[in-house]
C-alpha cells in the first residue's frame, strides 16, 4: 500500500468541462437523458426540501466544489442507514454537510452522526447548513486530517459506528477502509462513494492518485478476513461512477 496522501478532498476532480455534456468529477460526463432520469425519479420519490436546496446553494455561494451525492444518493444513505437501524455513523468527508444531513436524519433519537472535514472553511459552511437543517445535537464536525482525527476517536468517546460513509480523497481510500473496519462492530455497513470513476478503476495503466487509491482499497478490500462487499455502478446527474457496500461480519 503507498503512503497516505494529504491532497485536498476532491482536488483530483478539477476538469475543464467540455460541450460533450455535463463535467460530473469522478463521474465524467453525465449523458443528458440520465439527468432527465434523475429528474423524472427525484420528482416522484423525492419530497421537496428546501433545507437541502439551501445547503446547496450555501455551499455554492461559499465557493464549495458541487461534488456532494445527488438527492437520491442522498436518500439512498438515509434508507441505508435506516435499514441497517443505525444509531452511530462516522462520515468521512463533509464537504458542506449535504449527505451528512440525509444521514443524520436516519438516526434515531439520541443517535449521532460524526463526520471528518479537512478544511475548516468548508465545516463552517456545513455547520451553519446542519444548525438551519435542526440537527447540531445529533452532529459533530471534525476539523483536521481525516487520518489524524480517526485514531482519536475512541479516546474521544465515539464508536463502535454502525455505518461508515467514506467519501473523502480518494488515494487514501484503502487507509479510511481499515479504520472503517477498526471502529466496527459485527454488522457494520462500510459505504464507499466514486469507486467506479467512469470506468477508470479498470483501467491498470492508470496512474492518477484517486485511481490508484480506490484499486487498492478493492485489493484490500478482498483480502480482510470478515468483511462482505459489492459495488453498485450508478448513473445519474453525477455521471457513470458507483458506491461500494460492505458489511462487516
Amino acid at each position: 500500500m503507498s503512503a497516505p496522501h494529504q491532497g485536498a478532498p476532491g482536488a483530483a476532480d478539477d476538469v475543464t468541462p467540455t460541450p460533450s455534456g455535463t463535467w460530473t468529477g469522478s463521474g465524467g460526463y453525465a449523458d443528458p437523458i440520465w439527468e432527465t432520469v434523475d429528474d423524472y425519479l427525484a420528482i416522484r420519490l423525492l419530497n421537496g426540501d428546501d433545507v437541502l436546496d439551501d445547503a446547496v446553494a450555501d455551499s455554492a455561494a461559499a465557493g464549495l466544489p458541487p461534488i456532494q451525492v445527488s438527492p437520491l444518493q442522498g436518500k439512498f444513505l438515509h434508507l441505508l442507514a435506516q435499514l441497517s437501524g443505525a444509531r452511530e455513523i462516522l462520515e468521512i468527508g463533509t464537504l458542506g454537510g449535504y449527505s451528512t444531513i440525509w444521514l443524520a436524519r436516519a438516526v434515531p433519537a439520541g443517535g449521532r452522526v460524526v463526520s471528518l472535514e479537512l478544511l475548516p472553511e468548508h465545516a463552517e459552511v456545513a455547520r451553519a447548513n446542519i444548525a438551519r437543517a435542526g440537527l447540531s445535537e445529533r452532529v459533530r464536525v471534525l476539523v483536521g486530517p481525516a487520518l489524524g482525527t480517526l485514531p482519536t476517536l475512541r479516546d474521544l468517546g465515539y464508536g463502535p459506528f454502525d455505518l461508515v460513509f467514506i467519501d473523502a480523497d480518494k488515494g487514501n481510500n484503502p487507509y479510511y477502509l481499515r479504520w472503517a473496519i477498526d471502529l466496527a462492530r459485527s454488522g457494520t455497513v462500510v459505504v464507499v462513494d466514486n469507486v467506479v470513476r467512469h470506468g477508470s478503476i479498470a483501467d491498470p495503466d492508470n496512474g492518477a492518485d484517486d485511481v490508484r487509491g480506490t484499486q487498492e482499497m478493492f485489493n484490500l478490500a478482498a483480502q480482510i478476513d470478515g468483511f462482505d462487499a459489492t459495488v453498485l455502478q450508478t448513473v445519474g446527474v453525477k455521471g457513470y461512477d458507483g458506491f461500494l457496500i460492505g458489511r462487516v461480519r
